[in-house]
């Protein structure tokens, strides 16, 4: 269609929001795709009269824009469910806290949703920071038989309070970007969100859609199943 791409790093080389408001004036730029931060992100030092925008991730309020995200309770629900019909009878959810609150709660608000009686579930780990030593305790405490993740070393941790990977126990990670081995989990497939991204950035440019939208939207696409060595085979 006759664009193209260009990275700009905020914070990075002395460029700040100001001033890369300046440079994409001055380089007849409309067109902006802001990639997802680990904190609330503000962008809103940007002349947004001038662009067409969207943002890679659930929510952005510093201007409300468009987003385009995986659907972060639809997995975690997909993922409980292929585990139960695995024979899987006690997972639990091992979470960082910041990532969680990024996603609204996403994670462990169908984590405990799946869970009709809550007397039975095995309570979230949601932690500031990976950490050995809590994560056993909880794990030697709760005796989960499957854990769900996104740090695939709680395999190891896992290994050393007794589990046998895949034998005893199962691991799931969330996002397969993060895995350091072989692992099942979810594939949150950050091409299609890409490229659903930049097709929904494209539209708003060519219909000269410009400025903070009245009513913001978010496309959501399902993680993919990834099947590994770290849960147990589906029954034939």
């Amino acid at each position: 269609l006759g664009f193209k791409l260009e990275d700009f790093v905020v914070g990075a080389g002395g460029l700040t929001v100001p001033r890369l408001d300046s440079i994409l004036l001055s380089r007849g730029i409309y067109g902006v795709l802001l990639l997802p931060t680990w904190s609330m992100p503000d962008w809103s030092a940007l002349n947004w009269t001038r662009y067409a925008a969207v943002y890679c991730d659930y929510v952005i309020d510093r201007p409300p824009l468009h987003c385009v995200c995986c659907n972060h309770y639809r997995s975690m629900t997909a993922v409980l469910s292929r585990l139960a019909a695995r024979g899987y009878r006690r997972p639990a959810l091992y979470v960082e806290r910041g990532r969680d609150e990024r996603m609204q709660r996403r994670y462990s608000g169908a984590f405990r949703a799946f869970h009709e009686d809550a007397a039975t579930m095995v309570p979230p780990l949601i932690v500031e920071e990976p950490a050995r030593a809590e994560f056993q305790a909880w794990f030697r405490k709760h005796k989960p038989d499957v854990v769900i993740g996104h740090h695939t070393e709680a395999i190891a941790w896992m290994e050393a309070c007794g589990a046998r990977v895949p034998r005893t126990h199962g691991f799931v990670s969330l996002n397969a970007v993060y895995n350091t081995q072989p692992c099942a989990g979810l594939d949150q497939q950050p091409r299609e969100l890409g490229a659903r991204a930049v097709e929904l950035l494209i539209a708003q440019i060519q219909r000269n859609e410009l400025g903070v939208p009245e009513w913001p939207t978010t496309t959501t696409i399902a993680a993919k199943w990834i099947e590994g060595p770290t849960v147990r085979p589906e029954k034939a």
